[in-house]
């Protein structure tokens, strides 16, 4: 064989190696979400994908695209429904009155850590509460990150009253109520904007929970924190119907079973101990802790706090949902999920 047959030999291997690569999958899955790529909860979220591809033998290939690269955080869902991406991981209160009940979870005292609350709204959704928010896609799971707290550049929050006239960081419209009830001045914005509008003095501080100040490095720029417990966010990770359903139903398995409470868990599981990370880092850069004896059940807070929460529900009330249901049913598993958070400890 001469050379340019020689070469011409290996370039139809190489192409055919090439083509079996990149045609090894079955099924190419697009992942968005708005995290950033290094943070702990994306690489909790990239550990979903690998699963699935090892469980599918590579049959399932999933791409993950963050930071927003696919879709912006308050647009993801919708892109899931509209097949831009065939799986995103949102808040549901970043679209505001579309995902009520679910924003249940957010309302102070039902969450005391991410692992808890994760199993709080998995199960609210499991039971079937929570169906007539997501006809529109097909759900994976459910998780909630821990507790959030009040953090601010160069003024301490000890009392309800030193929230009077600061503009702070809203994630959700009901972290704005809250907000605005304790005095504050709520300003919405989506996460990865939070640190150049802090750094530009936009804004006074932030509400997030400790794994968020790390991982948006918002540590950088507020140096008090006042962990009181205000609220937690509810986030779904959503699959576009057809995508699934054009599946065999092998590799329906594959997704079934990487659905559910054991990716809640994991998920917060993962805000929790990415929490004691944050904690540290603004412990070593030397800044100012508050901690508030029995946080939203201080009696400085709690008056505040319980007016909130009654408004909330009494609004989704007059609306002919079923609120009171929904809470009374979220305070229960409240306390039930509270083993599975000291077990996870």
């Amino acid at each position: 064989m001469n050379n340019k047959k020689k070469l011409a030999a290996f370039i139809a291997v190489a192409g055919l190696s090439i083509a079996h690569t990149v045609n090894a999958a079955d099924v190419n899955l697009r992942f968005a979400h708005f995290w950033p790529a290094n943070s702990g909860i994306a690489q909790t979220l990239a550990s979903w994908g690998e699963t699935v591809e090892a469980e599918s033998n590579g049959r399932i290939s999933v791409d993950i695209y963050p930071s927003q690269t696919l879709a912006k955080a308050n647009q993801t869902y919708d892109s899931v429904v509209q097949g831009i991406a065939d799986v995103g991981a949102i808040i549901q209160g970043y679209t505001a009155n579309r995902f009520p009940l679910s924003q249940i979870v957010e309302l102070p005292g039902i969450v005391t850590k991410g692992v808890q609350g994760s199993c709080v709204l998995q199960k609210l959704y499991d039971e079937g509460s929570l169906d007539s928010e997501y006809r529109d896609a097909h759900v994976l799971f459910m998780f909630t990150h821990g507790p959030g707290h009040i953090h601010t550049n160069g003024k301490a929050v000890e009392k309800p009253e030193d929230m009077a006239g600061l503009m702070i960081r809203r994630p959700t419209v009901v972290v704005g109520e809250i907000l605005e009830g304790l005095g504050g001045q709520p300003v919405g914005l989506a996460a990865p904007d939070m640190y150049g509008a802090m750094q530009r003095g936009i804004i006074n501080g932030v509400t997030l929970p400790w794994e968020a100040m790390a991982s948006f490095r918002l540590n950088e720029l507020a140096d008090h924190h006042t962990q009181v417990g205000l609220y937690s966010l509810a986030f779904v990770v959503t699959m576009n119907k057809n995508t699934y359903n054009r599946m065999p139903d092998d590799l329906k398995k594959v997704i079934d079973d990487n659905t559910g409470m054991r990716w809640a868990e994991r998920l917060g599981k993962a805000y929790d101990d990415l929490d004691m990370v944050g904690v540290k880092q603004a412990e070593e850069m030397g800044h100012t802790i508050t901690v508030i004896e029995n946080g939203a059940e201080n009696p400085a807070w709690k008056p505040a706090l319980d007016r909130i929460t009654e408004d909330y529900i009494g609004e989704l009330s007059q609306k002919g949902l079923p609120a009171e249901e929904v809470f009374g049913r979220a305070k229960t598993l409240s306390e039930s999920c509270q083993s599975l958070s000291v077990a996870s400890s």
